[in-house]
C-alpha cells in the first residue's frame, strides 16, 4: 500500500527517510525492522524500520494521480485497479456483493453457478461472442437463466450472479458488452 512507512528508527537515520521520499510509485523495496507494540496504531503494532533496500525501481509506471482518458485506462486496467478511485469503487462493489449474498442466503436462496461458455444462444439472439472450443463453436454466456430454471426445480429459490456478455454493436461507449448480473 502506498504511504505505509511513516517513520524510521534512529538506526536507519535521516538518510533512509530522505531516500524514500524520492522513490517513484511502484518501486519495489525490502524493509527491515523491529516489530513493536504501539497502542497508537490501529493494528496495535508498528515496524521500527532499521533499513530500506531498493530492489527494483519503477521509472515508467503509467498511472499517475493526474486524469487519464478512458482508452488509456482500459489499456492499463491491471494497473488502474490500484488507483485510489478504482480502489474505492472496488470496495463499494465488494460491499454490495457481500450484502446481496447475505440477503439471498438469509432468505433461503441457493446460488447456482452457470457456465461462462455455452453451446447455444439462450435468449435466441445472433449477437454472441463466438470462439472455437476444441473444434466446436462455443459462445460467451448472455445469461444464467437456463441454469437458474433447472436449479429452481431442484432447490426452489435460487439465484445466479456472474459475468454476462453481449456482442451487440453500438455507437456509444455507454453500451456494455460485459457486465455482472444477478438473476433470482
Amino acid at each position: 500500500k502506498p504511504n505505509m512507512i511513516e517513520k524510521f528508527g534512529e538506526e536507519a537515520g535521516l538518510e533512509k527517510f530522505t531516500e524514500i521520499k524520492h522513490l517513484a510509485q511502484e518501486t519495489s523495496v525490502i524493509v527491515t525492522g523491529i516489530v513493536k507494540e504501539d497502542s497508537r496504531s490501529k493494528f496495535g503494532y508498528e515496524l521500527d524500520v532499521t533499513d530500506l533496500e531498493v530492489v527494483g525501481g519503477s521509472v515508467d509506471y503509467p498511472i499517475t494521480p493526474k486524469e487519464h482518458g478512458t482508452d488509456f485506462l482500459m489499456d492499463n486496467r491491471h494497473l488502474w485497479l490500484r488507483s485510489r478511485k478504482q480502489h474505492a469503487i472496488l470496495l463499494v462493489r465488494n460491499e454490495i456483493i457481500r450484502a446481496t449474498y447475505e440477503f439471498y442466503n438469509a432468505n433461503g436462496f441457493v446460488k447456482i453457478d452457470s457456465p461462462i461458455l455455452t453451446g447455444s444462444a439462450p435468449e435466441g439472439t445472433t449477437e454472441l461472442f463466438e470462439t472455437d472450443y476444441f473444434g466446436h463453436p462455443a459462445f460467451l454466456s448472455q445469461t444464467g437463466q437456463l441454469y437458474a430454471e433447472a436449479g429452481a426445480m431442484a432447490f426452489g429459490k435460487v439465484f445466479t450472479f456472474g459475468p454476462t456478455f453481449r456482442a451487440e454493436k453500438s455507437k456509444t461507449r455507454r453500451h456494455l458488452t460485459e457486465f455482472w448480473m444477478i438473476e433470482p
